[in-house]
């Protein structure tokens, strides 16, 4: 076996990259999913698909004042569920009467969200339910994975572009008391062939589950985990098909507390770029329930969230449920405003831009002409595509007087692979360089909040690393 610590090792881990669709993203950060169906009407989370299409009705829909939310909050995406475990179809679709052209309402919300998307700049998403406890054809192998595939490619192709495709492996019996043997490996073919920019997530080979539904993250998320991990998910359909504990031991669980250190990936053969979302609703439940509407999350476990997902090389997925009118509940807007302006506040002003960076500098003696440099201070990923992200050890910022820097934001240039593993952030206080944060990964973005630090030097120190470290971008926020 390969010494975990060995230049050759090192090299196969760095070797593992991201397809330019997980970069993209990546880049998305912060994306809202909408859970929207029958379940609705009936103050349900999951429904038994034998729901009358004619309750749903949201009468006051209107899809300018999801997007208005989403956007106010700082979001860049919407993922829909367009198809639940109640097979209801927010869609006319072809292939079965359960939609909402059997509804009262008869428009076409699969549509009109896509088109808000388009309107207000944010990517559209779909979710669609392998489940379907509404069709007789669940159960019945390829003639079901026919009916599937035909809504997905009802999706795929009358919406415009899509950035992601959400699959869960939810499984049940069917009418004939059989369960389904979900043709994965044809739906995945189906997306790339049909929508090639979209990622696949959870039960999909682009984007894992955080392994759960409370925000909560790792001290340490690794991007580069065992390609088995891409099979956790299905574990939820195959464990009811299938009485083998050999073949669950076989497999990675996305609850695991460590997926991608070293020494958990030795003696891996195969490895993934296979980076992590954490998913969340702004309410206890998925679906809008009325009894909920003064339990909305709190600005500041919202915050909290975001900081540890989207600042912990995760993406941030958060839910909001239209109510029966069919529009988002004013507390859930005013939250989404709360959480947007903070955000805003919170990064408005880059300090860093006015200060000065010295590469591989340990010491202030060290901070000459010749380790000046301004390759990190603009936070434009594009930039470091081209290779301009430096093989930096160490970096010192200098400012001309006293700063309260509150937030650092750092970025690795992962298409070099992710590499840090573990560094630190020092404060020169009183002619002495102290500690004031210690972390483990940095990945696409590691966001680090300091308490109350007065300085007018930081030293960021990169103190173990798979190979060189490649740093693309240093903020420091007021």
């Amino acid at each position: 076996m390969i010494e975990i610590n060995s230049r050759e090792y090192e090299e196969k881990l760095i070797s593992v990259l991201p397809s330019p669709r997980q970069v993209a993203f990546q880049q998305t950060e912060f994306y809202a999913f909408v859970h929207f169906t029958v379940n609705t009407f009936t103050d349900r989370e999951w429904g038994d698909g034998k729901e009358n299409p004619e309750i749903f009705n949201p009468v006051n829909f209107d899809a300018d004042q999801w997007l208005s939310a989403i956007k106010a909050a700082g979001m860049k995406g919407l993922i829909l569920t367009c198809k639940h475990h109640d097979g209801f179809c927010l869609w006319p679709s072809k292939f079965t009467n359960h939609s909402v052209a059997a509804s009262p309402f008869k428009k076409d919300i699969v549509l009109e969200v896509s088109e808000a998307c388009k309107k207000y700049g944010i990517k559209f998403g779909v979710y669609l339910s392998p489940w379907d406890r509404n069709s007789s054809l669940y159960g019945q192998g390829k003639a079901y994975d026919d009916y599937f595939v035909n809504q997905l490619t009802e999706l795929l192709t009358n919406y415009g572009p899509v950035f992601s495709v959400w699959f869960d492996g939810a499984c049940g019996e069917g009418p004939n008391g059989k369960k389904q043997y979900y043709d994965w490996e044809r739906y995945y073919k189906v997306i790339r062939d049909l929508q090639p920019d979209a990622c696949i997530s959870v039960c999909g080979p682009d984007i894992r589950w955080c392994g759960n539904e409370a925000g909560y993250t790792r001290e340490a998320e690794w991007s580069v985990v065992p390609q088995r991990a891409r099979d956790s998910e299905k574990i939820a359909e195959k464990s009811q098909q299938q009485d083998d504990e050999k073949f669950r031991l076989r497999h990675v669980d996305a609850r695991d507390s460590d997926l991608g250190s070293r020494k958990i990936l030795q003696g891996e053969e195969n490895l993934i770029w296979y980076p992590a979302e954490v998913n969340t609703s702004i309410r206890p439940g998925w679906f809008y329930h009325e009894y909920e509407d003064d339990k909305v999350k709190s600005l500041e476990e919202l915050v909290h969230v975001y900081m540890n997902s989207v600042g912990g090389n995760a993406t941030f997925l958060l839910n909001i449920p239209p109510a029966k009118d069919g529009l988002f509940h004013k507390n859930d807007v005013k939250r989404l405003k709360e959480l947007g302006d903070y955000l805003k506040k919170t990064f408005a002003k880059n300090i860093g831009e006015k200060a000065d960076f010295y590469a591989d500098a340990e010491s202030l003696e060290a901070c000459t002409e010749e380790r000046k440099i301004d390759c990190l201070k603009k936070d434009d990923y594009e930039a470091s595509y081209s290779g301009k992200a430096d093989k930096l050890s160490s970096i010192i910022i200098r400012w001309k007087e006293k700063v309260s820097p509150a937030t650092i934001v750092i970025k690795e240039n992962i298409l070099k692979s992710q590499r840090v593993e573990q560094f630190e952030v020092q404060a020169l206080i009183n002619n002495e360089f102290v500690k004031v944060y210690s972390g483990t990964v940095i990945g696409y973005k590691k966001i680090i909040q300091l308490q109350k630090v007065q300085t007018d030097c930081l030293k960021i120190i990169i103190t173990q690393c798979r190979r060189e470290p490649f740093i693309a971008f240093v903020g420091i926020y007021k």
